[in-house]
Order: structure tokens, then C-alpha cells, then sequence
């Protein structure tokens, strides 16, 4: 027993920080990442016995991480952020200081919150966390293909929720680049600009 609790922690040490920074990313906070990190290491230990494979712990870490970032925002629906009421959107609004990064911010919590928590996950592992189609697939364990698809799906959920927040002068001024998503796609993988 031991043994499997040194190996298990040796495994973790590896991914520690992709994971804790991907759990603050699917939360949208860090206090809630952390919380959503420190319960997936909990339940992780708890299940390694389980574990076939130790060459499968990156995606059975993550899979853990995942179903119970799903099952806590399923429990706690009440708990989700409430919107903004216009009054107050529009004394920040208003505000000179609103910066792009704000603004960037603002867009992706409005796309987010249209996504179920299994389309968030896999947004966010695949454009902020950098891992590829076929990491997703085996994660997954679906086809490629159907990723692909669902990434199409998710993104295009994003694409028009955000949409529907916006003036008609910032979708007029945006029209021109939704084909590239360039300024309704904030999320940029590692290394991408």
C-alpha cells in the first residue's frame, strides 16, 4: 500500500502543475481550481488501486478531474454565476478604464457559460492546455473525427452566445474577422499567437 502511495505522488509530481493550472482554467477562478484540484487529488488516491496501467495515469488523472469538475457543477446549479444585471454592465461599460484583456475576459465567461461542463473541459484542454486530437480521442476514447466535431459544436456555441452580448456597432466592427475568430476566440494554444 505504501508503495502505491509513493508511486502515486511520483506520477502526480509530473503533472501537478498542467493540472492545477487546467482546473483554474475549467473553473474560471483560482480559489475554485484549487478547491476542484485538491478534490481530484483526493478522489485520485482513492481510486489508484484501480489503475491498470501506469502509463494511462495522464488520462485517468485527467478523466477524474473532469467527471467531478461535471458532477459538482450538476450539484451545484445554483451556485453558477448569475449574469450581471444592465445597470450595472453599463457603469462598468462606461468605465474608460474597461481594457482589452477585460473585455477578452468578459467574452469567454459569456461563451463558457453556455457550454456543458464536458464541452468546457474539452475546450479547454485542447486550446489553452495545447493537447492534441488525438490525446483528446484517447481521453475520450471516442474517434477522432467525433473530437473534431465536437470541438466545431462547442465552438460555434461559444461563437453565437458571445455574439448575442455584443452591440451592434462591436458586431459591425467584428464582422470582418469572425471567419478568422481572431477577436471571439481569446483562448490561443501554447506557443500560438
Amino acid at each position: 500500500m505504501e508503495t502505491n502511495r509513493n508511486l502515486f505522488w511520483k506520477l502526480v509530481e509530473t503533472e501537478h502543475l498542467k493540472a492545477r493550472a487546467f482546473c483554474r482554467k475549467l473553473t474560471g477562478n483560482r480559489d475554485d481550481g484549487d478547491d476542484l484540484y485538491q478534490d481530484a487529488l483526493v478522489l485520485a488516491l482513492t481510486k489508484f488501486d484501480n489503475l491498470r496501467e501506469v502509463e494511462a495515469f495522464h488520462g485517468w488523472f485527467y478523466r477524474i478531474i473532469i467527471n467531478h469538475f461535471k458532477n459538482n457543477t450538476r450539484r451545484h446549479f445554483w451556485k453558477r454565476l448569475t449574469p450581471l444585471s444592465k445597470e450595472i454592465e453599463e457603469t462598468v461599460g462606461s468605465n474608460n478604464n474597461l481594457t482589452a484583456a477585460y473585455a477578452a475576459r468578459q467574452r469567454l465567461e459569456i461563451g463558457f457559460r453556455i457550454l456543458k461542463p464536458e464541452e468546457q473541459a474539452l475546450i479547454t484542454l485542447f486550446e489553452m492546455e495545447g493537447w492534441t486530437i488525438s490525446e483528446l480521442a484517447a481521453l475520450y476514447n471516442k474517434k477522432e473525427g467525433n473530437i473534431k466535431v465536437r470541438l466545431s459544436r462547442s465552438r460555434k456555441k461559444m461563437r453565437d452566445a458571445i455574439l448575442k452580448h455584443l452591440s451592434k456597432e462591436e458586431i459591425n466592427r467584428t464582422i470582418k474577422t469572425l471567419t478568422s475568430e481572431v477577436e471571439i476566440c481569446v483562448a490561443t494554444k501554447p506557443g500560438k499567437e
